[in-house]
């Protein structure tokens, strides 16, 4: 082989080995439906992965207080950026904390089955409120998707089990937005 070749050879192979790295740590994003859409004037400023329980109690209905449901009462997990690092937790409100003690309490604007039918809703929220300097003060958006579990217990619950509480583990992606400059 010439020495042209083999530089050649070189430079093929280096260049498929950096293609290859690429390959692995391009991220690919769910299809999120229309009206889960962060508005345009947003943009994605944190992703997070949350691993944890959606927390329901045994009480009597709303419009028949001799019939007992799971009702849900809040989520309790812990929040890991891309890279697997914990940078902080979720929990009734819906409150997102950062480990920097910034905070977001998030409000319902719409809601989509998801594509798994055993798996809690995907969501849009908008920032109720935000506390603090650091990574979750300037949120305005709140999407979950990509979730998985989480949902009520398949079975009822009677009188007697009044009060009792199901911890359903669930995971989730939350995308966190803010103004775009």
């Amino acid at each position: 082989m010439t020495r042209k070749g083999k530089i050649s050879a070189f430079a093929t192979g280096s260049l498929v080995a950096l293609l290859a790295s690429c390959a692995t740590s391009i991220r690919t994003f769910p299809m999120i439906p229309d009206r889960l859409q962060a508005p345009p004037t947003q943009m994605l400023s944190l992703e997070t992965r949350a691993t944890g329980v959606q927390i329901y109690e045994c009480r009597a209905g709303k419009d028949n207080p001799t019939h007992f449901e799971w009702v849900f009462n809040a989520p309790e997990a812990e929040l890991f950026d891309p890279a697997g690092r914990k940078v902080g937790k979720h929990y009734a409100g819906p409150t997102w904390e950062a480990d920097d003690g910034s905070k977001v309490v998030g409000e319902l604007k719409a809601s989509d089955a998801g594509p798994d039918a055993n798996a809690i809703p995907w969501l849009l929220l908008s920032a109720k409120s935000t506390t603090g300097t650091g990574l979750l003060s300037r949120t305005e958006s709140i999407q979950r998707v990509q979730t998985v579990g989480g949902k009520a217990p398949g079975e009822s619950c009677s009188q007697a089990q009044a009060g009792k509480e199901a911890r359903v583990p669930y995971q989730a992606t939350y995308f966190f937005y803010v103004a775009k400059p």
